[in-house]
């Protein structure tokens, strides 16, 4: 490729919104943006900076976002993330959910207006998206009846990541049974067919479909009604036991009593991350967590935030901690009710920002525009699941991320057999 320079340096400092469009300007252009040099070029200068979203974990429609992130420096979007997510089948339909959304990919459940049921895998930037084909071992009329079990949840995706980019996923049906067993349908983008694992898992008793899952480096995580601990799956490693992995929070069986918020999990730079503050001799501490080893000890967790944040109370700011920011580990994202805004607070420094629903679009702490989609009336909803004496004091996942991948890459689909 005979490409000078200067074009080069202009090329790579664009946002991906416009490589997109300049890799059909010529062959040089198109092999220059789609070779590892330039992507790997790319990538180094943008490693903080994409657009993301907060989005509710209800069950809803194509509303994902509570809160957007846009007009970060890879992307060049002028709207948040969730917005992009339009859906256009073939047929008329009377019912649509998003289950999942991972590394760019979002799992679509759609039911048709003759009540067959539907399952889409798509990437809303480049506005494909393919239809899962239907479990051989399932019958049309059975899904329905799956769907009322209180055991069964279809909304399990996760990936494969290879520099950046998405080269394989995984769609995860799964049924928890009452003695210890799980089986997992996995549909795999590599091959387009479906597979049969039966797992064992011990928390199987306490598992319940209305929990949605996190995925991270092809591993599910979830809560469960077992207040201490949570289960993980890896779906793209090797399996000597084929057993899940049964968790423990790193505060399970002491200090109870001073924990303030319902358990949850997030994630940032790339680990499973665990928060909550707790009240110890009149003062509230934050402590955060971040999961290095999947197994079931204290070496599971590190310890790497124990931050007081009694300055937001001292000046009247009531909050209950949402999501950590998933690429800086150092800001941490709490709703304040009685201030009905989002605080951003940075652990390191101390330094936070108030942002309200009610104002226009303001610059947050990782340079992106920050707006709101009825943020304060989603957690208006939540406000009592949030506090372990309520409603049962069960885990609970309040919010998860949408982050957009840091380069280009079109869906994965199976070869042709």
């Amino acid at each position: 490729m005979n490409i000078p320079e200067v074009a080069f340096q202009v090329l790579v400092r664009l946002p991906l919104k416009s490589l997109a469009r300049f890799r059909s300007v010529c062959r040089e252009w198109k092999l220059l943006i789609d070779s590892e040099f330039f992507r790997d070029y790319f990538i180094s200068l943008n490693s903080s900076s994409v657009s993301w979203s907060i989005i509710q974990t209800r069950h809803h429609i194509l509303s994902l976002d509570i809160v957007g992130h846009h007009g970060c420096k890879t992307w060049g979007l002028t709207r948040f993330p969730g917005s992009f997510v339009s859906f256009f089948a073939e047929t008329t339909i009377r019912k649509l959910q998003v289950l999942a959304c991972t590394d760019g990919l979002v799992l679509i459940y759609a039911e048709a207006s003759d009540g067959t049921p539907m399952h889409y895998v798509g990437s809303p930037l480049f506005q494909e998206w393919f239809q899962i084909p239907f479990p051989p071992y399932i019958h049309l009329q059975d899904d329905v009846g799956l769907h009322d079990h209180k055991r069964f949840n279809d909304s399990g995706l996760v990936t494969k990541m290879q520099s950046g980019t998405v080269v394989s996923y995984k769609v995860v049906w799964l049924i928890a049974h009452a003695f210890a067993k799980v089986d997992f349908g996995i549909y795999s983008s590599d091959t387009g067919e479906w597979e049969i694992k039966k797992v064992t898992c011990l928390h199987s008793p306490f598992w319940f479909s209305h929990q949605k899952s996190i995925a991270l480096n092809g591993i599910l995580h979830w809560l469960c009604n077992f207040n201490t601990s949570f289960v993980a799956y890896d779906f793209y490693g090797d399996h000597d036991d084929d057993a899940c992995d049964i968790i423990h929070f790193p505060d399970s069986g002491k200090d109870d009593e001073l924990r303030c918020f319902r358990r949850t999990l997030s994630t940032s730079e790339g680990s499973i991350v665990y928060f909550n503050e707790f009240g110890e001799n009149g003062n509230r501490i934050l402590r955060v967590w971040r999961l290095v080893k999947y197994t079931d000890g204290p070496e599971a967790w590190q310890l790497f935030w124990e931050v007081s944040l009694v300055s937001l109370i001292d000046l009247g700011i009531y909050y209950f901690p949402v999501v950590m920011h998933p690429l800086n580990s150092e800001i941490i994202y709490l709703w304040s009710r009685n201030k009905t805004g989002m605080v951003l607070f940075n652990l390191r420094t101390h330094v936070f920002s108030l942002h309200k629903e009610s104002e226009d679009e303001t610059k947050c702490m990782d340079g992106c525009t920050l707006s709101f989609n009825r943020c304060s009336e989603y957690m208006e909803s939540m406000y009592g699941y949030f506090f372990p004496s309520s409603y049962g004091g069960t885990n609970c996942l309040f919010a998860s991320q949408y982050v957009l991948p840091r380069w280009l890459h079109r869906l994965p689909r199976p070869q042709p057999s």
